[in-house]
């Protein structure tokens, strides 16, 4: 009987595991996506602390109306998002290990996902997807290490300067996090940082081809020759293009 129970048990969590994992890799964009962000001061210094606490979901307006403008140049009907700051939390998720290998890798997986189990609580609702934001002092950190999303847990850890001069390029990295975890894939060569030709380029088909006005959001620079790139300055110097569009399931 109670080997019985134990295989009943079992195989409930490996339904629920292939539940979730299906879910996960087929969005319904009919509904509306709601995305939770939890601030966390991950340097400890006192500019981060006072940058936290005048954080608001209203900055992020504007990657709300640009995510819906760029949903409808796909789809008939366009995705709203809506983003939700959460509470601060004081435990910084685990690090993505340099230079992994495959098991690196896997376990650095399964140590972030636990770690956002434990973090999240009723109060949290069931959002949509979960970024972790670890804010850092830009007189301290003149650079971040990569950002990374999961796509099975729809969860990501994101990293941003605390300056509100950065706040336009924070929100670019947030969305381009954010399509992570819905199954976007960077286009960028991962060796040298330049977009990849033409699944990196906003207007691959343009004539002569260099400079490029915009960034493909997943590539993240802007082509000016064929190998200079530079950082766009908003969401607004960026587009979706189709490669992406249909790796989300908008196309």
């Amino acid at each position: 009987m109670w080997k019985k129970i134990r295989i009943l048990c079992l195989l409930m969590i490996l339904l629920m595991v292939a539940v979730n994992t299906w879910r996960d890799q087929n969005q319904d964009w009919n509904q509306p996506i709601f995305v939770l962000l939890h601030p966390i001061n991950a340097d400890g210094q006192a500019l981060t602390q006072n940058y936290i606490q005048q954080l608001s979901a209203h900055e992020l307006t504007g990657a709300q109306e640009y995510l819906k403008q760029m949903s409808t140049q796909y789809r008939s009907q366009p995705i709203f998002f809506y983003f939700q700051m959460g509470r601060e939390l004081k435990q910084i998720p685990p690090k993505v290990p340099e230079n992994a290998n495959l098991l690196d890798t896997i376990l650095w997986s399964l140590k972030f996902r636990f770690y956002a189990w434990k973090q999240h609580k009723r109060a949290d609702g069931s959002p949509s997807v979960t970024l972790f934001l670890n804010y850092y002092d830009p007189a301290l950190n003149k650079q971040l290490k990569h950002s990374t999303a999961l796509q099975k847990g729809r969860i990501g850890s994101v990293n941003l300067f605390a300056s509100k001069k950065q706040s336009d390029q924070n929100k670019i990295v947030v969305v381009h996090e954010l399509l992570h975890a819905f199954g976007a894939s960077d286009k960028y060569n991962l060796s040298t940082g330049q977009p990849i030709y033409p699944v990196g380029y906003a207007y691959p088909n343009q004539q002569p081809l260099f400079p490029q006005a915009k960034a493909e959001l997943m590539a993240g620079h802007i082509p000016v020759t064929n190998d200079k790139s530079k950082m766009p300055e908003s969401l607004a110097q960026t587009l979706i293009n189709e490669r992406t569009a249909i790796e989300l399931g908008w196309k």
